[in-house]
């Protein structure tokens, strides 16, 4: 490899029904599907194979390996296409294929080019290999020409900065992208994946390790998404896997880190290729954080996503942090409310003040709230950036969904229509579009935060009003004296809203000393800080090479895609890159498949945790699914061709209304829809499972109820409606039965 850190990924897939292999398989490897011919008979067995995910962080950047494998068990060949989410910063510029001991690397080409190689390699019947990008952070994975009997893994690399905040570093993984809607005008629509059914598996599970270093003394270590082991701890670093190897590729893997004294120091990143040409990544400590004055006079407007992908917990956990945060409004303060699916409603015709009967109205109206319809974000986009027409206040958008959408680059490109206003993304849920969520705070001048499942929501709502209240530093600008740059990115180097690194990535020509002056604004007065830096003239660190190019292109692509078209294609010809029109392709010349008619599979992928499978499309009426088989999970159901355009999740909206007196009554759900696919097979079981419960509310009388059902509870991580315990299977719908109950996933 070319590359001291790295990443992989595969796919396989189906197009056809799919039912569990009979019980004398069991000696196979990896979890067992089984092809249905038109006589609903199994035809041929299609396994999919594990996925084993490494990473390696060395100080504030991470390179990524995500290997996932593929075995045609078939008599001939197959074709297999796979959709799946990598980190939204991240740099792809890497890839190869393996089959055997032979190992092809991939070529980056122009997109159209890339195809027609492919698709000619798959008419000769040749193995090959096609990456591409659907969005910055979805891609489809084709391989065509798998020779029966035959393993292949396609490995992909790519490398990303790590987000900073308050003294904590944060990684995240992405294990499934979730389904998202494309408004009917959007040319690019979006094609989601294959869903499993609710209560079955997609059939592949998923390890994770990473080896940290992170270049300053670690405090604690720890996931609040998944269970894991940490080992070899020392000083600045350790080895972190999940506990469990097998863990279902359902949501975003999350890893936290804190460093003593809850700082960091100011980073240096370089590289010189062998054309002396140099690159840097420049992280700038953030300053210590002042005596906050609250000041000026606010006109907030909460938006909050109430489209069918929200539905259940998701929208639940929004509301709980959209209520916090409505508690916080001062007294000073103008608001209003906005909910969107198909329809977008508004509760007042202007902002109103922040007085006990309005904030009780804004309650009566969030609280009746359902989920329902697409996401139709574009109206409450423009309704929330709308300029009202107050000098004496600073508009302030704090907008709540999972994002997922299919037209993400229209709404970035709204958002840069209203520099006015500044805007606050909340990502809610396991599985978020964090693309969209980072691009609309980034261009709207504002923060962005996460808010899991398990995550107190309330918490969320208090740090975004100690953000809004005054910023830590604005205006801020970079003077590198000394220094031959260039091409620094972003260009606009957006305000800090909390103790967060200043990340600049650029060009150098020739080694030697200088400094890097930051100027800015912190709190109302005038800031400056010097840094002495040094670049070096033999460092190699190519990642830091792909990280400006991926920047660069970022930058390129918000502009408009359109018309920079030949500038980000000559970027990623140029560093191997993954862009909109660029690909990788790899063709295996050795491997040809003879005779047998070709046949194309989709892999279905797992319905992100919390997300209601009817929503995502998994209990289509052409769906057949089946449990869990001797050997694995079984799942899969008849997906679109991908030359079908994508179908509409709802009816095109009606106009803008406001919304008037009738409140809605939450949805009552059936013990069973509580239940995580996982679990639904567990019910009739004698045998303890592992558990997480999310609840409405957390009391020692709700406690006691849960352990009178049954439930040993081995954890309560603070602040959160989180509870981790373990219960006896045949119990499990009585404790989905409680009121306080949301959502059981498994621990």
């Amino acid at each position: 490899m070319r590359k001291s850190l790295s990443v992989v990924a595969l796919s396989l897939a189906a197009m056809s029904l799919w039912k569990p292999q009979p019980a004398e398989a069991a000696s196979s490897p990896g979890g067992m599907l089984a092809r249905l011919d038109k006589n609903g008979e199994v035809d041929a067995p299609c396994p999919l194979e594990h996925t084993a995910v490494t990473a390696e962080v060395q100080g504030p950047v991470a390179r990524v390996k995500v290997r996932q494998v593929f075995r045609n068990p078939t008599s001939g060949p197959i074709e297999a296409i796979y959709t799946f989410p990598l980190a939204a910063s991240g740099a792809v510029d890497d890839m190869t294929l393996r089959i055997g001991d032979r190992v092809v690397t991939g070529r980056i080409k122009r997109r159209e080019e890339a195809r027609a190689i492919y698709d000619a390699a798959r008419r000769q019947g040749k193995l090959a290999g096609l990456l591409d990008q659907e969005r910055p952070n979805v891609f489809v994975q084709s391989v065509a020409n798998i020779p029966p009997n035959a393993k292949v893994e396609v490995e992909i690399q790519y490398v990303e900065t790590l987000r900073f905040e308050a003294g904590r570093y944060e990684f995240a993984f992405p294990m499934v992208a979730g389904p998202r809607y494309s408004p009917k005008h959007n040319p690019d629509a979006f094609r989601n994946p294959v869903y499993a059914q609710q209560g079955t598996r997609a059939g592949h599970d998923i390890s994770l390790s990473l080896k940290l270093d992170a270049g300053l003394p670690v405090d604690s270590i720890d996931s609040t998404t998944h269970e894991v082991i940490v080992e070899n701890r020392t000083a600045s670093g350790a080895f972190i896997k999940l506990r469990n190897q097998n863990e279902i590729p359902n949501k975003d893997f999350i890893l936290r880190w804190d460093v003593t004294g809850r700082k960091i120091n100011d980073a240096l990143l370089t590289h010189r290729g062998r054309d002396g040409q140099g690159y840097f990544t420049f992280v700038l400590a953030p300053p210590d954080q002042p005596a906050r004055e609250d000041i000026t006079p606010k006109e907030l407007v909460f938006v909050i996503d109430t489209s069918g992908s929200m539905h259940g917990f998701p929208l639940e956990k929004a509301k709980e942090a959209m209520m916090a945060a409505i508690d916080g409004l001062n007294p000073r303060d103008r608001f209003n409310l906005i909910t969107f699916s198909g329809d977008t409603y508004v509760l007042f015709p202007q902002p109103v003040a922040a007085n006990p009967e309005n904030i009780a109205e804004a309650k009566r109206f969030l609280a009746g709230r359902r989920s329902g319809g697409g996401t139709e974000m574009m109206k409450a986009i423009r309704a929330s950036l709308a300029p009202s027409g107050s000098k004496e206040h600073v508009r302030v958008v704090c907008f709540m969904t999972d994002g997922y959408v299919g037209n993400d680059d229209e709404i970035v490109a709204e958002i840069r229509k209203h520099p006015e206003a500044r805007v606050f993304g909340f990502g809610i849920g396991s599985s978020v579009n964090r693309h969209l969520l980072d691009q609309m705070s980034l261009q709207g001048r504002g923060e962005v935060e996460y808010v899991g499942l398990q995550d107190d929501g309330s918490a969320a709502a208090k740090r975004f009003h100690a953000r809004v209240q005054t910023p830590l530093l604005t205006d801020i600008q970079l003077a590198f004296n000394g220094l031959s740059v260039d091409e620094v990115y972003p260009k606009r180097v957006p305000d800090l809203f909390s103790a967060k690194p200043v990340v600049v990535t650029g060009r150098y020509h020739n080694p030697g000393r200088g400094t890097v002056k930051i100027t800015g604004r912190m709190g109302g007065h005038p800031f400056e800080r010097e840094v002495q830096v040094e670049f070096n003239a033999t460092i190699q660190r190519d990642g830091i090479r792909s990280l400006w190019a991926r920047t660069k292109v970022g930058e390129l692509v918000i502009e408009g895609s359109v018309q920079n078209r030949d500038a980000i294609t000559d970027l990623g010809l140029k560093y191997a890159l993954m862009t909109p029109f660029t690909s990788f392709v790899a063709v295996e010349e050795q491997t040809i498949s003879e005779g047998g008619k070709l046949r194309t599979i989709e892999v279905p992928v797992e319905v992100p945790e919390g997300v209601d499978a009817r929503m995502a499309g998994a209990e289509s009426a052409k769906s057949v699914m089946y449990a869990r088989s001797p050997v694995g999970f079984a799942g899969g159901y008849v997906g679109q061709s991908r030359d079908q355009a994508a179908a509409p999740m709802a009816p095109p909206p009606p106009a803008m209304r406001r919304e008037g007196i009738a409140i809605q009554q939450p949805e009552k759900k059936a013990p069973a829809q509580k239940l995580s696919p996982d679990l639904i097979g567990k019910t009739a079981s004698a045998e303890k499972v592992g558990v997480r419960i999310y609840l409405r509310d957390v009391s020692e009388t709700i406690l006691n109820k849960l352990k009178a059902v049954g439930l040993h509870i081995i954890a309560q991580p603070g602040g959160a409606k989180l509870i981790i315990g373990e219960i006896v299977g045949s119990k499990l719908l009585a404790l989905a039965a409680m009121e306080e109950v949301q959502l059981i996933a498994a621990r």
